[in-house]
């Protein structure tokens, strides 16, 4: 058995419906999968102006975890095409593994949110890239393993880089059918990955 950590932050919940068809990909593909989120750096006033729902019941993971798994997928929205604040602080948690080497090898993806079309879906992943090089972790793009990446009858999110849905400005837009079938797509893809690269 073979073990893959789902670590997300949501603010409005449309990552964490993205994450439960990464892990349905990653469990098809026989990997046993760990779910987390990061902490949440905003307080609840703030949150509360912002209109955010409640966190969901899931654990708060700290940087100590990582290694017991064998890889990653990372979700989280863009921020100005960028990581956002909650996951960066998250990153910068995991001084002491990069001085051990501990996650050296290890494979990971990333999949993503974004207000629009062109919110920055790969600038998102682009940014994120430098945290995976310091660590010497294997950066696993989704390639374009699914047809509905060139699909252009409709807005579909995700790229080669990885599974992703848009939103809309005020995040009314829920992640689509066709977005979910990209997300169980790397999910089960990268779980093959890892097998492989475990073993």
């Amino acid at each position: 058995m073979f073990k893959v950590f789902v670590i997300t932050y949501s603010m409005y919940g449309h990552i964490n419906k993205m994450a439960e068809s990464i892990v349905e990909g990653l469990q098809k593909a026989g990997a046993e999968v760990g779910r987390y989120q990061v902490a949440e750096t905003l307080s609840d006033e703030i949150l509360g102006k912002m209109h955010a729902p409640p966190k969901p019941d899931i654990p708060i993971i700290t940087a100590d975890k990582l290694p017991e798994a064998d890889g990653y997928l990372f979700g989280f929205p863009t921020r100005f095409g960028n990581t956002p604040a909650q996951m960066k602080a998250f990153f910068d948690s995991t001084g002491g593994l990069w001085q051990k080497g501990a996650l050296a090898g290890k494979p990971a993806g990333i999949f993503f949110s974004t207000a629009s079309q062109h919110g920055g879906q790969e600038a998102t992943v682009l940014t994120t890239l430098p945290f995976l090089a310091h660590h010497g972790v294997i950066f696993v793009p989704f390639g374009s393993g699914h047809p509905n990446l060139f699909d252009n009858s409709e807005v579909i999110g995700g790229s080669p880089w990885g599974a992703g849905t848009i939103a809309n400005g005020d995040g009314s837009r829920q992640p689509s059918q066709k977005e979910l079938e990209i997300a169980v797509a790397q999910g089960e893809n990268f779980a093959k990955i890892v097998k492989k690269l475990a073993a």
